[in-house]
C-alpha cells in the first residue's frame, strides 16, 4: 500500500557527533584557573597553609610572605607594620595564631653583647622540622564530646616545670570566678602552656585570671576550654621591651693627704692635691 503515516516525520533526525545532548551543556560555573608555570621568583606554599581551615585570611597571607622572604630578613612587628596597612596590633594577632599552629617558632636568646633578642623560624610545614630543630614528640590536642579538638595555645619558650604548675594552678582556680570554667584534667594540661607563655610574658597571675574570666557571656557556656583557648592566642600581651643592665656607679676613691699640703683630697693613692699637682699626672678628684 502506499498510504503514508502523516504523523510519522519525513526524515529521522541524525545525532550531532560528539554530542549526544547538546541542549543539555551548560557552561562551567565558579572558578576557572589562568595559569602560566613560573620558572623564577616563585615560592611553593603548601595548601595546608593556603586553605587552612581554622587561620585567619590575614594570618594565611602573612605566613605565605614570611615564607616568601630570604633569610636574615625582619620579621617583627614593627618592621612587618611598616611594610602592611593593617597596623602592629593586628599583625601580632597574625603572628600569634601562626606561632600557635607550628608555622612560626619565636625564641628568647641572649646575644654575645649581653641583650635578649627574639629569633623567628618559619615552618613551611609544621611538623616536619629540620635537624637543627628539636624533635618534640607530636601532642594530641584534646577532643570534646562533639569530636572537634580544642583550638591551639601559645607556648613558652622555655616551659619549666615550675612555669606550668603555676599555670596549671591559676587555671585550676577560674571556678572560683565562675562556677561555668570548671576544667577537665584534659582541658586544663592543653592549656596549661598557654597562661605560661603569658606568665612568662611578665604578666601577673591576675591579670591573666582577670584577662580569662571578663567580659564572658552570659548564656551557658558548652565548651569553656575553646573560649579560654581563644582568649589566650587572641589576647596574648607582646614580650616585654629589654632593659639593658644598669650601669655600676662611679668608682669613689678614698681621701687621700697631700705630699705637699697636707690637704685632703680623693684618689686611687698617695700623691699631690690639684692645686700642687702642677705638671703632674696622678688621677685626683676634688673632695
Amino acid at each position: 500500500m502506499d498510504t503514508q503515516n502523516p504523523n510519522v516525520p519525513p526524515h529521522a533526525h541524525t545525532r550531532v557527533a560528539g554530542k549526544k545532548h547538546p541542549i543539555r551543556r551548560h557552561p562551567h560555573s565558579g572558578l576557572v584557573h589562568d595559569n602560566t608555570r613560573h620558572t623564577a621568583r616563585f615560592t611553593v606554599i603548601g595548601n595546608h597553609l593556603a586553605q587552612h581551615p581554622e587561620l585567619s585570611l590575614l594570618a594565611i597571607g602573612l605566613g605565605t610572605h614570611i615564607q616568601s622572604l630570604p633569610v636574615g630578613a625582619r620579621v617583627d612587628i614593627k618592621s612587618l607594620a611598616a611594610r602592611f596597612p593593617e597596623g602592629t596590633t593586628r599583625i601580632a594577632a597574625a603572628l600569634r595564631e601562626l606561632e600557635a599552629h607550628g608555622y612560626l617558632r619565636r625564641t628568647r636568646e641572649r646575644a654575645a653583647d649581653g641583650r635578649i633578642i627574639t629569633r623567628t623560624t618559619s615552618c613551611n610545614q609544621p611538623g616536619h622540622s629540620g635537624p637543627e630543630a628539636p624533635r618534640p614528640a607530636p601532642r594530641k590536642r584534646p577532643r570534646q564530646p562533639g569530636g572537634k579538638p580544642l583550638p591551639a595555645v601559645p607556648r613558652p619558650a622555655y616551659p619549666a616545670p615550675a612555669l606550668l604548675q603555676q599555670a596549671t594552678d591559676l587555671l585550676t582556680r577560674l571556678r572560683r570566678d565562675d562556677p561555668r570554667l570548671l576544667l577537665s584534667a584534659c582541658d586544663t594540661a592543653h592549656l596549661a602552656p598557654g597562661v605560661a607563655a603569658w606568665l612568662e610574658n611578665d604578666v601577673s597571675p591576675a591579670a591573666v585570671r582577670h584577662a580569662l574570666t571578663t567580659d564572658l557571656p552570659p548564656e551557658p557556656l558548652h565548651r569553656p576550654a575553646a573560649l579560654l583557648s581563644h582568649r589566650l592566642t587572641a589576647q596574648l600581651p607582646p614580650p616585654p621591651p629589654f632593659a639593658p643592665p644598669t650601669p655600676p656607679p662611679p668608682t669613689r676613691h678614698p681621701l687621700q693627704t697631700c705630699d705637699g699640703c697636707d690637704r685632703a683630697f680623693r684618689g686611687p693613692g698617695p700623691g699631690h692635691c690639684r692645686d700642687c699637682r702642677s705638671g703632674r699626672t696622678e688621677p685626683l678628684e676634688a673632695v
